[in-house]
C-alpha cells in the first residue's frame, strides 16, 4: 500500500457512501412507482386483509389500509390501496369501480396528492 493511509479509508468511506446513496434512490424510485387507489363508499365493517384481497385479484398489492376514526377507532367508510404495476392498478380501478361489495357501491379512483392543511384544530 502506497501513499497516505487516510486516502484509503476516505476512499472506501467514498464507495460506501455512494452505495448507500443508490440504494436509497432505488428505494425512492420503487416508492414512486407505486399507484395509490383510493376506494370509497366501503362498507363500515371491511378490513385491511379483505380490500386487500379484493384488489389482490388484478396484481400485486403492497399495501390496503382502511382508514379509521382517531378518537373512536371507527371506519370511516374509505380506504387506500397500493399496487406495484400500473397496469394492474389501472385494471383494478376500473373493474371494481361501482362494483356492489358487502351491499355497497365502491368509488374507486386514483388516489390524489394529498392537500397541505392549514391552520390549527383549536
Amino acid at each position: 500500500m502506497t501513499g497516505h493511509p487516510g486516502r484509503v479509508l476516505f476512499g472506501r468511506i467514498e464507495i460506501l457512501v455512494r452505495l448507500v446513496g443508490e440504494r436509497l434512490g432505488t428505494q425512492r424510485q420503487r416508492k414512486c412507482q407505486l399507484k395509490k387507489i383510493y376506494v370509497g363508499n366501503l362498507n363500515f365493517q371491511t378490513t385491511d386483509d379483505e380490500l386487500r384481497t379484493l384488489f389482490g385479484e388484478y396484481g400485486q398489492v403492497t399495501n390496503a389500509t382502511v382508514i379509521t376514526d382517531r378518537d373512536t377507532g371507527r371506519s370511516r367508510g374509505f380506504g387506500f390501496v397500493e399496487m406495484e404495476d400500473d397496469s394492474a392498478a389501472m385494471n383494478a380501478i376500473s373493474g371494481i369501480n361501482g362494483r356492489d361489495v358487502e351491499g355497497r357501491q365502491l368509488s374507486v379512483n386514483e388516489a390524489r396528492p394529498r392537500q397541505p392543511r392549514g391552520g390549527s384544530r383549536w
